[in-house]
């Protein structure tokens, strides 16, 4: 293990920076879509339910099917991929920014509205800080689902870690095919914990002290 490791370690490094990089950059895309999105539909009932039997249902979707039925018109490559973690990164994040949006206590809403403040400045500087602390939740556990579907979406040749465990999984019993996959598989891990921490400092930077006391 410890030869694999050293001699495949400045590809591991490339593959964990580009395995690190889809989760985030997709992570961000998800959550300017989920707000907008919850920001749409958080007022009215029915779009609500809408909402989340989406993201309730869009869980169910296998991400392996979901990443070979896109390999037919989009070809193999980054494309499938990002769009693969994209959207099953989007929804849990869509119903933690319904639920959050649609808590937040009518008269605190009113009360901005009372002193002139318009709809969307209401929402821009108070609805969506006060909601900030649960769509974050839902960030947290779409970054830890994603970490794993972006190994995954390598089906495709995407970028990441994902590479390494397909290719020990394509000639399991051969040479350094079960130290290719442990490195693949160890390192999502890793990097999910340390994606988690960073979300976590982020919270504390970002809540406003009041919601966070």
């Amino acid at each position: 293990m410890w030869d694999f490791l050293g001699d495949q370690y400045e590809q591991i490094l490339f593959s964990s920076w580009q395995h690190f990089s889809l989760v985030v950059q997709c992570l961000i895309l998800a959550t300017v879509i989920a707000v907008v999105l919850a920001a749409l539909v958080y007022r009215n009932s029915a779009f609500t339910g809408i909402a989340n039997s989406v993201s309730a249902i869009g869980l169910t979707i296998p991400s392996f099917a979901f990443i070979g039925l896109l390999i037919a018109p989009l070809g193999f490559g980054v494309v499938p991929a990002v769009i693969v973690v994209a959207f099953f990164a989007t929804l849990p994040i869509l119903r933690n920014a319904v639920v959050g949006l649609s808590g937040i206590a009518p008269s605190i809403v009113e009360s901005a509205r009372g002193i002139g403040m318009s709809r969307f400045r209401t929402l821009l500087q108070v609805e969506l800080p006060m909601a900030w602390p649960i769509i974050l939740t839902g960030i947290r556990v779409s970054a830890q689902m994603v970490m794993g579907i972006a190994a995954v979406a390598a089906y495709s040749l995407g970028p990441g870690l994902g590479g390494f465990i397909f290719s020990g999984l394509s000639r399991l019993g051969g040479a350094n095919s079960l130290e290719s996959v442990l490195t693949g598989v160890i390192g999502v891990v890793v990097l999910a914990l340390i994606l988690d921490l960073l979300l976590v400092g982020l919270g504390r930077l970002t809540t406003p002290r009041g919601i966070r006391v």
